[in-house]
């Protein structure tokens, strides 16, 4: 059998039901075997990175890896910030980039390239990748592929990156065994260490808290343990602090959701946090975004258990914590067996719920005139039950959108944490819409950030994929202009002065997408409805926030994570 038809009926076996590309010269024999002996649907996007990042979104809506494939040179090196996303972000991912014919590389030759376009994408990869392969021997392909799909799911998910020159494509593979049996179930991770002894150890030191919190991290998605740790959560009855990669591990109207923590997290949340004895950290990584540059502050007196696939994420800034190196999901398992009746601990979380009241999220810009995007964050979700998931860019709407965003069960909530790249969420939302089975998906980005792959509004309106795309334009990087108004003295460059944005809605229309824009805040919720009016297609809304608006509640740089910008009086106390 030809390789490239090989590879194609490989992935369908696999399960791959979408497969995201840029046609070039050396994929056409990929591209063609896609469509002549398999029902994948083949989604051409208009750029390397739109496609790469489609198949994040795939895969972080599945579990199953998302696949992209690009040609040589440009196409290749185009994907590599969204590999880098994967990377970071624990989504698993299958790059296939077409390579020169075998005869035309350079090898030890000591030239810069000897192929058109020759470019050795597999050592640009490794360093974001859990594994990265030149297959110059068409005997390697089955199992190399094989072996790609289980590294990118096994373990902490990952992407892996095929590169296969041009004739090896055309070569024959004559090993067909995997082409003939059915792919084998996943085993199950085993639990790491003696998961039974430690936590036995986790709920002694549980029993004795008076405020206890668990955090939730990005691992409980990725580890494939959402369901496990709600029930473990209401199990034992503790309040659940999350990250930004955690948004939508619990939905908002769950009683035990306190909400996000870290820069920009809830101010009543980071005051949790301050306030509790005791600390479960499930799936997260304890970056500086989480717990601010004063770690000793973090970890403080309380006792904290950390609980994490990675050995070198254990005590790793913030120092003497409880680790237990496991899967989430084994380790789920064997602590929902041995977990008792819960302990009430009505006051902390009335204590917790006063703390909201005091200092609620759509008051942390009450003073403004204009839009407010904490309350449109409130108002957008009141429409969008029906969303399968929101994908939020990178910049102020991001915190906006993780602080106040009310998730109903089951809604999905994709952004780009570790590599925080702009330009993420339109193309990472057609991924996710397809994957949800052509479901509606909620795209929530800035000026700047949706200008970086603005180009895939197209693919949007020629699937007709029902995509709403939110476009917050305060006419300026606004992140970086509030990093600049506070440390260089309002020096705008490159931020405010240099930059510019178009009408959206005015671009939307061109792209044939019906749009609308809107600055007046009484006019927000025709605006909303228009968007909605045909939940079955695209729909672009240009929602203008004044370009002096901050983001808000800020962890003050060097200070304890309960110390945010701007010092506050609390709602309570205004009238007082």
């Amino acid at each position: 059998m030809k390789a490239a038809d090989y590879i194609a009926l490989y992935l369908e076996r696999r399960g791959v039901a979408q497969v995201f590309e840029l046609v070039g010269g050396m994929i056409t024999f990929l591209l063609d075997s896609l469509h002549q002996r398999t029902g994948i649907q083949i989604v051409s996007m208009h750029h390397e990175q739109g496609a790469a990042f489609a198949a994040e979104g795939a895969g972080r809506m599945t579990g199953v890896p998302g696949v992209a494939m690009a040609t040589s040179g440009p196409g290749a090196t185009n994907l590599l910030t969204a590999i880098g996303s994967c990377y970071f972000d624990s989504t698993p991912a299958v790059f296939i980039t077409g390579q020169v014919n075998t005869h035309e590389q350079k090898g030890q030759l000591a030239v810069r390239q000897l192929g058109f376009q020759e470019t050795d994408i597999v050592s640009m990869a490794r360093p974001v990748t859990k594994a990265a392969w030149l297959i110059n021997n068409v005997a390697e392909l089955p199992a190399r592929l094989e072996e790609a799909f289980q590294m990118a799911m096994q373990g902490r998910p990952g992407p892996v990156l095929l590169d296969i020159p041009m004739d090896i494509q055309r070569a024959v593979v004559t090993d067909l065994s995997r082409l003939e049996t059915d792919v084998p179930p996943a085993p199950e991770p085993p639990s790491g260490g003696d998961s039974t002894t430690f936590w036995e150890q986790v709920l002694a030191s549980l029993h004795r808290s008076e405020r206890p919190l668990i955090l939730a991290g990005g691992g409980v998605r990725s580890g494939l343990a959402t369901d496990l740790f709600r029930d473990l959560v209401h199990a034992l009855g503790v309040p659940v602090v999350h990250s930004l990669m955690a948004v939508d591990v619990l939905p908002a109207a769950d009683p035990l959701r306190v909400g996000m923590i870290g820069s920009y997290g809830n101010r009543w949340a980071n005051i949790a946090v301050s306030e509790c004895d005791f600390m479960l950290i499930l799936g997260s990584r304890l970056d500086v975004r989480q717990t601010g540059a004063d770690t000793e502050n973090f970890k403080g007196q309380r006792t904290i258990y950390h609980i994490d696939c990675e050995a070198g994420e254990m005590n790793n800034r913030v120092k003497n914590c409880h680790a237990h190196i496991s899967e989430l999901r084994p380790f789920l398992k064997t602590a929902l067996e041995k977990t008792g009746p819960s302990i009430q601990r009505q006051s902390w979380l009335e204590q917790i719920h006063a703390s909201k009241s005091a200092w609620p999220d759509t008051h942390e810009l009450k003073d403004l005139q204009s839009i407010n995007p904490n309350i449109l964050m409130h108002d957008i979700s009141a429409h969008s039950a029906q969303a399968a998931a929101y994908v939020v860019d990178v910049g102020q709407h991001q915190m906006w959108a993780a602080q106040s965003l009310q998730l109903v069960e089951d809604q999905r909530f994709l952004t780009s944490g570790g590599m925080g790249a702009m330009g993420f969420a339109l193309p990472t939302a057609i991924g996710a819409s397809l994957a949800a089975g052509g479901k509606p998906v909620v795209v929530i980005a800035g000026d700047g950030g949706v200008q970086l792959n603005i180009q895939e509004l197209q693919t949007i309106r020629r699937l007709n994929l029902p995509v709403k795309v939110i476009v917050l334009n305060n006419h300026c990087h606004g992140m970086v202009r509030q990093f600049q108004q506070t440390y260089f003295d309002e020096r705008y460059q490159s931020t405010l002065w240099g930059y510019s944005a178009p009408a959206f809605h005015q671009v939307a229309a061109a792209y044939g997408i019906p749009s609308r824009q809107v600055a007046d805040p009484a006019m927000l919720e025709s605006a909303l409805d228009e968007c909605w009016q045909n939940a079955e297609g695209p729909f672009l809304l240009e929602v203008m926030i004044d370009t002096s608006t901050n983001a808000y509640p800020k962890l003050a740089f060097g200070r304890p994570i309960s110390e945010m910008e701007p010092l506050a009086v609390p709602t309570a106390m205004e009238s007082t």
